[in-house]
């Protein structure tokens, strides 16, 4: 059997009952490591599980997806997730594998920032599609997630940002050389996020649009989702800029017409309840 296991969001204590039976008795238990990242290290997870765990990086899962799958015909095999096994990134393409190859599968599923992202009070019904903004480059500046944030915001729906992790990346340089040598990890900050989205916005000002998404359009910023240091900041587009939340990881929500409900959660969590109050009221229902 090969067991994919949603590990949630926070730390090594959020994973399902079923889930960690399910860890306990396998033969292998491989940890996936690029799409997301726990609170804590593979060695508090391998303490609490009492088990030894193989990190899965990208180049194993989408390269070498067949030694994940070894023997799960006559063994159980783990594999984790943190959040949901379906939730942010899918994993289909192993699924599909095991199938082929006549493994039986079972997903346990857990939280993801795709539900946990109700803690601001924004309800999930009222989200749009989901969007990934990822690192610009100096000579890479894609906006067409804009484009989403955009189309959504104009069907009065809110839109979850998730931002780019970058781990076991190659320099453009050590990639051609074909040098097994990786960039230090980088994962985006609201922050940075929101810079990005602030120039697209003078981008389209200079080229005569009027942004359905402004400086003073409503966010929010998250960080941590599901760990005890978790943070919320609702604000102006302008201030998730310079909003401090702290480590990694971090998620933006873009919003769209609010419920009073929904406006009253996010005064909340404000950054500056006079700006919050000037701008929030053109979006409610």
């Amino acid at each position: 059997m090969l067991y994919l296991v949603g590990l949630g969001l926070g730390d090594a204590r959020d994973i399902t009952v079923k889930g960690l039976e399910a860890v306990r008795r396998c033969r292998r238990v491989y940890l996936e490591a690029y799409t997301s990242l726990l609170t804590v290290g593979k060695e508090a997870l391998e303490e609490f599980y009492g088990k030894e765990l193989i990190l899965a990086d990208r180049e194993m899962v989408e390269q070498e997806a067949d030694s994940i799958l070894k023997e799960a015909d006559v063994c159980d095999v783990a594999f984790l997730v943190v959040g949901d096994p379906f939730g942010a990134t899918t994993h289909s393409d192993l699924v599909l594998r095991a199938v082929k190859l006549g493994i039986p599968y079972q997903v346990i599923h857990n939280a993801s920032i795709m539900n946990a992202v109700g803690c601001c009070g924004l309800q999930l019904y009222n989200f749009g599609e989901t969007v990934s903004i990822v690192f610009w480059t100096d000579t890479w500046k894609p906006e067409s997630f804009f484009d989403k944030i955009e189309k959504n915001r104009q069907n009065g729906m809110h839109t979850l940002c998730l931002l780019d992790i970058k781990v076991k990346e190659q320099s453009l340089e050590n990639l051609m050389k074909g040098r097994k040598i990786y960039e230090p990890p980088r994962y985006m900050s609201v922050n940075q996020a929101a810079e990005q989205l602030l120039a697209i916005i003078q981008n389209r000002k200079l080229q005569g649009e009027e942004p359905e998404i402004t400086e003073n359009t409503i966010c929010v910023g998250l960080a941590r989702v599901g760990a005890l240091d978790q943070k919320i900041a609702s604000g102006t587009l302008s201030q998730m800029s310079t909003v401090e939340l702290g480590a990694p990881l971090h998620s933006l929500i873009v919003t769209g017409t609010m419920h009073p409900l929904e406006l009253e959660m996010l005064k909340l969590f404000s950054v500056d309840s006079s700006s919050f109050e000037k701008n929030a009221f053109q979006r409610t229902t």
